[in-house]
C-alpha cells in the first residue's frame, strides 16, 4: 500500500510541477483535466510512469522521484504525442521509449546544470525530446494523427467568451495541450485557488506578452490568437514568482523577461515552420535561464535561494528567516568575559574603513559611559588594561606577534598598526584577526589549537590604539590587514535581551552567555523518541497526539505527526524550530509557543524571535498578507516577545500581523528530558508519555 501511495504521490507531483506547484491535490485535478482529450491523457500517464519505471529500476532514491522534479518533462512529452497522435500499440510504444529517453535527458540536465551552473532545468528536456520527436514523425508511417478525431469542448465558451479572454484561456490551457476556454478556465481557478501570486503573474505576463505582439503585428486579434503566449504565462510565473522572490523589483524583471521572449518566440516560430514543430516552450527556456544565470552573476538579492511549494510560502520563509536569522554563518562567541561595551562596529566612524570595515571594537564603561578612571593619562586608569582576552572560536593558531611596547597615552605606532595580535585559522575556512594585546602578554604560540573561550593573552594598547581595547576582525587570508569579511557574534546578552547571532549596534553594552548543559540535554532529542501529549482547550480534553523525532535526508531532526513535520535544531547556545510541513495544529502549537529557547539559566532575561504567517495566521487572511506582502515586504511577519522565567520556564507573547489582538504562550521543560508543557492562548498540550527507539 505504501509503494503505490508513493506512485501515485509522485506521479501528481509530475502534474503540478508543470505550474511550479508541489501538491497532490493540484496535480490529481490537471491530471483529470487532461482527459478533456482522452488520447492526451493516456499519452501523459503512460509517459510518466514509464520514466518513474526506469528510475525505480534503476534504483533511484525515492524521496527525489516522489517530488515530481525528474519526471514532469517525460509528462509534457507524453502530452505532446497524445496531442499530435491516435492512440494506438505503436503510439503506446512510442509513449513509453519517449517516456524514458526524456527522464535519461532530464537527469543529465539536472546534474550539468546544478553542478557547474546552479540552474535549474525548467522543461527544456521536454522542448529538445519533443523537436526531436516532431522532426521524425514523418518516417513513421504507422502513426496516426489525431486532428480528425473529436476532443472535448465546451461551444458555449469558445463562442461567447471574449476573443481577449479567450486568448489567454487557451493560451494557459495550452500548457497541457488543452488549447481550449474549458481547460483554461479550470486551470485559472486553479492556479488562483493555490496561489494568488503565480494566477496575478499569469495575467500580467499574457496581456504584457500580448500588447507587445499588438505593437509589432498591429493586430489585437492576431496577438491574441497565437497560442505559443503560453510562454509569456511561463516566463512570468517563473522569474517574478518561483525562481526569485515575489517582490516588486522581481515583478518588474518579469516583465522586462516576457517582453524580450516575445522576440524569441517569433525568431523561433519562423524557424520552426520550415519544419513544421511547434516552438514549445523553448523562448521560456532560454530567456529564463539566461535571466537567471545573470541575475545570479551581479549578486541580485531576490534570488531564491530556498524554493517551496508555492510562491508565498517562499515569500514567507524569506521574510520570516531575514529577521529570524539576521546573523551570518561566519559566527564569533565575544572574545572576553564579562560586561564591555562597542567602541565601533562595521564601517565604523573612524578607521573600519573601505576593504577593512568588517571589524569590532570593544572598551570597558562605567554607568557614566567612561572608559577610564581619574583624568586617564595612564594606560593603568582603564578598565580594559589588562584584561583577558579569550579566543572567540575553535581553530588553529596560525600568526602571534606579542613583543611591541604598549603606547602612552596620546601616542599611536602608525608603523605596526596592529600592534600585538594573534590570527586563528577556523576550520569553516576563514581566518579571525584579534589585536592590541598587551606587550609579552600572549601566552600561545604558532600551531597551537584553541577552543572557544581559551586564554590568549591580556588587553593592551599596542600598534594603532588610542586607549586600551580589543579588535577583532574575520579575514579572507592569514596575512594580517588583508579583506575583512562579514561575520556576526553569537550567544550574547545586551541590556538584558538575549540574541542568539547578531550583531550589537556601537555603544551597546554585551556580555557573553553558554549553554547550560542540563538546559541543553533536555533538550537532545535522538531518533525514534516519541512524546505524547495529551491536549487540553480551555482546560477541556480535547484529545492527545504522539510526535515522532525522524530525520530529513539532509541531517536535519524533525517532530513527525503523520500530519505534518516540524524541523528543529540547535545551534551555539539556542534551540530552534526551523519550519513546520503539513498542517498539523500540535506542531504549530509547539512552534508557536516558543520559537527558539535559550538554552541558558538566567532568569529574566528577554528575547525577540519572529513567526512565519503560516504558524501564526488563519488561512485567508495569509493569503490576502502574503499578496500584498509581495509588493511590500514589510508586510510580512508576526513577532514573538520571550521572557525566560525560570530555570526550563518560558513565557511568551505572539503579536500576529494584522491582529490587535496578542496571543499569551508558556513553555516548560521536563525536569529530565523533553517538553512537559506547552500553552498557546486557551490551548494547552501536558506531556503524559515518553518512549525511546531501540539504538
Amino acid at each position: 500500500m505504501k509503494a503505490l501511495t508513493a506512485i501515485v504521490r509522485a506521479v501528481l507531483h509530475s502534474y503540478a510541477e508543470i505550474f511550479f506547484l508541489q501538491s497532490p491535490v493540484v496535480g490529481a485535478i490537471l491530471f483529470l483535466t487532461t482527459f478533456l482529450n482522452p488520447t492526451l491523457g493516456v499519452a501523459g500517464i503512460l509517459s510518466v510512469l514509464a520514466a518513474y519505471a526506469f528510475a525505480k529500476f534503476l534504483k533511484m532514491d525515492k524521496t527525489f522521484l516522489e517530488t515530481g522534479f525528474y519526471t514532469y518533462n517525460a509528462l509534457l512529452v507524453g502530452l505532446s504525442i497524445g496531442f499530435l497522435f491516435k492512440i494506438s500499440v505503436i503510439t503506446i510504444f512510442f509513449v513509453l521509449v519517449a517516456g524514458v529517453l526524456t527522464f535519461v535527458v532530464s537527469v543529465l540536465l539536472a546534474n550539468v546544470f546544478g553542478t557547474y551552473f546552479r540552474l535549474p532545468i525548467l522543461s527544456i528536456p521536454f522542448a529538445i525530446i519533443s523537436s526531436v520527436l516532431y522532426l521524425s514523425v514523418s518516417r513513421y508511417t504507422n502513426l496516426f494523427v489525431t486532428s480528425l478525431y473529436p476532443k472535448f469542448t465546451l461551444q458555449v465558451l469558445e463562442e461567447n467568451v471574449p476573443y481577449f479572454l479567450a486568448g489567454y484561456f487557451k493560451s494557459l490551457g495550452a500548457i497541457f495541450f488543452l488549447p481550449n476556454v474549458l481547460a483554461g478556465c479550470i486551470f485559472a481557478l486553479l492556479l488562483f485557488g493555490t496561489s494568488r501570486i503565480l494566477f496575478f503573474l499569469s495575467l500580467v505576463g499574457y496581456y504584457t506578452g500580448s500588447a507587445f505582439l499588438f505593437i509589432l503585428k498591429g493586430s489585437w486579434y492576431a496577438a491574441f490568437a497565437d497560442l505559443s503566449n503560453f510562454n509569456f504565462i511561463l516566463v512570468a510565473m517563473a522569474v517574478g514568482g518561483v525562481f526569485l522572490i515575489p517582490a516588486r523589483q522581481s515583478y518588474w524583471i518579469a516583465l522586462v523577461a516576457v517582453l524580450l521572449s516575445t522576440l524569441v518566440l517569433s525568431a523561433t516560430e519562423v524557424f520552426w515552420a520550415a519544419y513544421g514543430v511547434p516552438a514549445f516552450t523553448l523562448p521560456f527556456n532560454s530567456i529564463t535561464i539566461m535571466l537567471l544565470y545573470v541575475l545570479g552573476l551581479v549578486g541580485f538579492p531576490f534570488v531564491a535561494q530556498v524554493i517551496r511549494k508555492t510562491p508565498e510560502e517562499t515569500l514567507d520563509h524569506f521574510l520570516t528567516f531575514q529577521k529570524r536569522f539576521p546573523g551570518t554563518l561566519r559566527t564569533l562567541h565575544l572574545p572576553f568575559a564579562g560586561e564591555w561595551t562597542v567602541w565601533q562596529g562595521f564601517d565604523g566612524r573612524w578607521t573600519h574603513k573601505g576593504q577593512l570595515k568588517y571589524a569590532y571594537d570593544f572598551v570597558i564603561t562605567d554607568e557614566q559611559g567612561k572608559t577610564h578612571t581619574e583624568d586617564g593619562s595612564e594606560l593603568q586608569h582603564y578598565y580594559a588594561y589588562r584584561k583577558p582576552v579569550l579566543s572567540p572560536v575553535r581553530g588553529r593558531v596560525v600568526t602571534v606577534v606579542s613583543h611591541l611596547p604598549d603606547n602612552p597615552i596620546g601616542q599611536v605606532d602608525r608603523e605596526n598598526n596592529w600592534g600585538n595580535y594573534v590570527v586563528i585559522y577556523d576550520l569553516r575556512g576563514f581566518y579571525v584577526e584579534i589585536s592590541h594585546f598587551a606587550q609579552d602578554s600572549l601566552k600561545v604560540r604558532e600551531g597551537d589549537w584553541v577552543e572557544v573561550g581559551s586564554f590568549l593573552g591580556l588587553c593592551g594598547n599596542s600598534g594603532y590604539s588610542p586607549q586600551p581595547h580589543i579588535h577583532v576582525q574575520v579575514q579572507r587570508t592569514a596575512e594580517v590587514g588583508s579583506p575583512t569579511l562579514p561575520f556576526s557574534f553569537v550567544s550574547y546578552v545586551a541590556n538584558q535581551e538575549f540574541h542568539a547571532n547578531d550583531l550589537p549596534p556601537e555603544k551597546s553594552k554585551v556580555r557573553p552567555v553558554f549553554a547550560d548543559s542540563a538546559i541543553a540535554n533536555r533538550l537532545s532529542f535522538y531518533l525514534d523518541n516519541t512524546f505524547t501529549y495529551q491536549v487540553f482547550d480551555q482546560d477541556r480534553q480535547a484529545g492527545s497526539v504522539s510526535m515522532t523525532v525522524k530525520m530529513a535526508v539532509d541531517g536535519t531532526f524533525y517532530f513527525d505527526t503523520g500530519k505534518g513535520k516540524l524541523y528543529f535544531g540547535r545551534d551555539a547556545g539556542t534551540f530552534y524550530y526551523y519550519r513546520l510541513d503539513g498542517r498539523d495544529p500540535h506542531l504549530q502549537m509547539m512552534f508557536s509557543a516558543a520559537p527558539r529557547i535559550p538554552l541558558i539559566a538566567e532568569k529574566d532575561i528577554r528575547f525577540t524571535d519572529f513567526l512565519p504567517l503560516k504558524i501564526s495566521v488563519g488561512t485567508f487572511r495569509r493569503s490576502v498578507l502574503l499578496f500584498f506582502a509581495s509588493f511590500h515586504h514589510a508586510v510580512g511577519t508576526s513577532r514573538f516577545v520571550g521572557t525566560i522565567r525560570s530555570r526550563g520556564v518560558l513565557e511568551g507573547t505572539v503579536y500576529p500581523v494584522g491582529s490587535a489582538t496578542p496571543i499569551a504562550t508558556r513553555v516548560v521543560l521536563d525536569d529530565i528530558f523533553g517538553i512537559r508543557e506547552i500553552r498557546v492562548g486557551d490551548r494547552k498540550m501536558v506531556l503524559v508519555e515518553t518512549t525511546f527507539g531501540e539504538d
